[in-house]
């Protein structure tokens, strides 16, 4: 950035051209279309889309938005559920093009910046031995997930993302640079860790690292029944630690890798992840693989960088209809449920995906951080997509019915909730949470700056 001292009181392109080193693209120029996308295909049309090169030209943006009153759209990886990193006609902060990385071995940390994706950071951790747990997709950006909790595969030997959370650089709604940590801004740690983009546009982040590198994992499917589904879950809580699993409950897409007679028959796909010694590991998966034979086995010993490998490039083009929240239990009955719902489903792609936490996650105290379900056991979506925008009313009934049965109590994980308005927003932060995150709100962001994502309004405001 040549001039960070520059400001302006109407939106200019050319301004931010010339101030700027890094891209400005605007619908005048060939890369918009694919500058504008995002992963769920929502389609919206910025005005302006920038990709900063660091912590200054974020602060220019910052400060651009908010003396033009342009709406501010803040992008890491583009996975938000209700299309939160665009914007109709206002500013995409792209943070893509920021990827940079400082590994202190001796330490165990890591300064990452927030365009890395968990892909792009794994990757460059595992030439360590070293890891840290981010989602089950590794084109997922890393701040997005870190600033709204971070469940995945490592979460029960080593909590979630934030739990690994040493300090951030943040941009403020006034363009100030500020370190958050546990010493400076501590309300602010305090709010970061769980409450999303609210508080400003983090620009990198410092990660305590954990040895992870011989696993055991993969993909396990099994046929969909009582008992492979009921065993699955119980299996999953019983296990060590040192396990993280998913269970997908749904019809099976046509993956080239099963027989074409399994094609929309209901299955369960299961992701498991041993983070321990391998022949350990080898054991407390065979219980998993007894409970049934198997549909497909990938399920083996490899490196940890290598966990993300099999990803898709995107999800399946259509609408979503989706539910996130917390149950206790996944019993027979229940079990017998989902896969009955499941099967009666109109929709191209039903599914229940089932997580077991638990571990470290439940040993951090609920008022530790902004992520406030430490207790909850078992994480549930209930997902539908369809073709056609008219069938939403259909798919959405049963999504809600389905989650009304299997006991939805109304609380919900910030990064998998989609567009479902400010109660809904509410229920993810239970308790004293919420009152205590809309005063951090108020003193960092009192103009609601940031408020295109799962939005806590400023204290005393009317939002």
């Amino acid at each position: 950035m040549q001039n960070p001292s520059i400001t302006t009181t109407e939106l200019s392109i050319p301004k931010l051209r010339e101030v700027l080193d890094g891209e400005v693209i605007t619908p005048d120029d060939s890369s918009y279309d694919e500058a504008r996308a995002v992963y769920y295909g929502i389609d919206r049309k910025p005005g302006v889309i920038v990709r900063p090169t660091d912590a200054n030209e974020v602060a220019h943006v910052v400060s651009v938005a908010r003396d033009t009153g342009t709406e501010l759209a803040v992008r890491s990886g583009g996975h938000s559920i209700a299309g939160y990193g665009s914007s109709n006609d206002g500013i995409v902060l792209d943070l893509s093009a920021m990827k940079g990385v400082h590994v202190d071995t001796k330490e165990r940390t890591v300064w990452a910046q927030a365009g890395l994706t968990a892909s792009d950071l794994t990757n460059a951790l595992g030439e360590h031995g070293l890891a840290v747990g981010f989602g089950d997709n590794g084109s997922v950006g890393i701040g997005g997930i870190t600033l709204g909790g971070g469940v995945g595969f490592l979460s029960r030997k080593h909590g979630l993302t934030i739990d690994s959370l040493l300090a951030a650089e943040l941009v403020t709604g006034d363009g100030k640079v500020i370190r958050v940590d546990a010493e400076s801004h501590p309300d602010l740690f305090w709010a970061i860790r769980g409450g999303g983009g609210n508080f400003g546009v983090a620009t990198r982040f410092q990660f305590r690292l954990h040895e992870v590198d011989e696993i055991v994992g993969g993909m396990l499917i099994l046929p969909a029944t009582t008992d492979t589904v009921a065993g699955f879950v119980e299996l999953a809580a019983a296990a060590p630690e040192e396990l993280s699993t998913i269970a997908n409950v749904m019809k099976a897409p046509p993956m080239p890798f099963l027989p074409e007679e399994l094609h929309g028959q209901v299955i369960l796909f299961g992701l498991l992840v041993y983070s321990g010694d391998p022949k350990t590991g080898e054991s407390v998966v065979a219980p998993f693989r007894e409970l049934a034979t198997p549909l497909l086995d990938m399920v083996e010993p490899g490196r940890y960088s290598g966990i993300y490998e099999e990803e898709e490039e995107g999800p399946p083009p259509g609408v979503f209809a989706v539910r996130n929240f917390f149950v206790d239990d996944i019993d027979r009955a229940a079990a017998e449920t989902i896969i009955e719902q499941v099967n009666a489903s109109s929709a191209s792609m039903a599914v229940t995906q089932i997580r077991v936490l638990g571990g470290a996650i439940s040993r951090v105290p609920d008022e530790a951080t902004a992520y406030a379900h430490r207790r909850r056991p078992i994480m549930l979506n209930v997902a539908s997509m369809f073709q056609q925008a008219d069938e939403a009313q259909t798919h959405e009934s049963w999504v809600d019915g389905l989650a009304t049965t299997l006991g939805d109590d109304g609380e919900a994980y910030v990064n998998f909730i989609g567009d479902e308005g400010k109660e809904r927003v509410r229920q993810a932060y239970p308790g004293k949470t919420w009152d205590r995150l809309r005063e951090v709100k108020h003193r960092y962001d009192p103009m609601n700056l940031f408020r295109l994502n799962q939005n806590i309004p400023p204290a005393g405001s009317n939002q």
